[in-house]
């Protein structure tokens, strides 16, 4: 199924950067942020006094669709890595509509076999973002493109639990048809933007020569540059496995803590989302206009450093802090997530982008991120079931904020430290071995091929 316009696409690839990039934004923003209609918009509710097993039945149900999303980063591994671009478009619609259709004997089956269908729900969902983001990787301004799907995942959560929360308390919505009916709200503009991204033309020659040239990757291909470069890819995805903790608990239990806040406010989630938004694409556009990819991946992890500094000293800031306010709460909330999100936002948008266009080696940015995504989600899963069979009902989500900001942080810096040690390695080596070739090469005579 093709949904291009070869008059849309070639005008876009004769156009300047300013449009190609400014397109490619919207779209990926707009098809992004609906998908996450269909995936949110259930963590909003509490479903308080359901406990099955004598565990919280929203665990129960986080568990379902994070297990199933988690498999699907699994599975995203090949088939993101080895997908070619002309089954993009239908796969991300085909992803969704699955998803969907969950969501339907989710809001009328019996309680215990909800979670089924939101594991159902998750396990295509998994595999939308590297489907957009292949769209966007091996290009000068991949950063920027990426932002605008970064900045969707940032502000569509919120959004979405903020739709979802109205739904139920003004329009009489049960807790468990709100998830469908809120993905109903988006199927328009979502069409509008995956047709948008298909627009988008490959590459150019320019942009190959900067970035790499970016193409379906194998497992064989895949085994031997992981082996190529394991300690760096490796604590680069431990480094992900933290963030995605941290993010997901901030995320899928935001109701929670801003209960244990003493806020309750629907539109809360939206509007400290969007500044969150605001804040982290602003400072992660820096590394846009960085030309050379090994100073663009420092830069990048210096704010990786300085992002897990921050909420370090943000935690302690606010650490003892006994009577919220609605204000301080606000306030811890915004900046806990731009510490958060400012590390998580340049992994996907700049950290994997770089090491692939400094090392030269056959690779894509799905193969990485989705090695990342996989490890994350599951040790979330595991994570959360041992909490919660720990603490049961007596769980204080801002206590568990607080503490994964402490553990998570520090480690998180070290790690950034070995990062940036093993690369800067890799990237000398490099620079040895093209020097010694072009001293080699120039001290050959031309007609004769012998050493002068």
């Amino acid at each position: 199924m093709r949904f291009q316009s070869e008059y849309i696409s070639t005008r876009l690839g004769q156009s300047n950067r300013g449009v190609l990039t400014a397109w490619s934004v919207v779209a990926a923003f707009t098809t992004y942020f609906c998908m996450y209609a269909f995936r949110k918009p259930f963590t909003v509710a509490q479903y308080e006094d359901l406990v099955f097993w004598g565990v919280g039945y929203k665990v129960i149900l986080l568990f379902a669709q994070v297990s199933g999303y988690a498999l699907s980063k699994l599975i995203g591994i090949k088939v993101i890595s080895e997908m070619t671009p002309h089954r993009r478009a239908a796969m991300i619609l085909s992803l969704i509509a699955i998803a969907h259709l969950a969501l339907l004997p989710y809001a009328i089956a019996p309680y215990w076999l909800k979670p089924l269908f939101l594991f159902c729900n998750g396990l295509p969902l998994g595999m939308v973002f590297g489907c957009v983001f292949a769209f966007l990787e091996g290009r000068r301004v991949t950063e920027a493109m990426a932002a605008g799907l970064c900045a969707s995942f940032i502000m569509a959560s919120g959004t979405v639990k903020s739709a979802g929360a109205i739904l139920m308390s003004s329009y009489g919505v049960t807790e468990f048809w709100m998830p469908f009916l809120t993905g109903a709200l988006f199927w328009l503009p979502l069409l509008v933007g995956v047709w948008m991204l298909e627009q988008i033309p490959p590459p150019s020659e320019l942009d190959v020569t900067a970035r790499s040239k970016r193409s379906p990757f194998n497992g064989h291909e895949r085994r031997q540059f992981y082996s190529r470069n394991a300690l760096g890819l490796t604590v680069l995805i431990l480094l992900m496995v933290l963030l995605t903790i941290f993010r997901s608990v901030r995320d899928d239990y935001a109701a929670e803590i801003w209960s244990g806040f003493g806020v309750d406010k629907p539109q809360i989630f939206a509007q400290s989302e969007m500044l969150v938004a605001i804040a982290v694409i602003a400072l992660s556009a820096v590394v846009v206009f960085i030309g050379a990819n090994y100073r663009a991946f420092l830069t990048g992890m210096i704010m990786v450093g300085l992002g897990f500094g921050c909420a370090l000293v943000t935690t302690l800031s606010y650490w003892g802090t006994t009577a919220w306010t609605e204000a301080a709460a606000f306030q811890f909330m915004v900046l806990i997530g731009i510490s958060l999100y400012v590390p998580y936002v340049l992994f996907h948008t700049t950290i994997y982008e770089r090491v692939i266009a400094m090392i030269r080696d056959k690779s894509n940015v799905g193969y990485l991120l989705y090695l990342g995504d996989f490890a994350g989600y599951i040790s979330t899963v595991i994570l959360m079931v041992i909490v919660n069979l720990i603490f049961q009902k007596d769980l204080d989500f801002v206590a568990l904020l607080f503490w994964l900001a402490l553990i998570i942080s520090p480690v998180s810096i070290a790690g950034t430290l070995v990062v940036v040690w093993y690369f800067r390695q890799k990237q000398t080596v490099s620079e040895a071995g093209r020097l010694l070739e072009l001293e080699t090469e120039t001290s050959l005579t031309p007609n004769t091929g012998v050493v002068s």
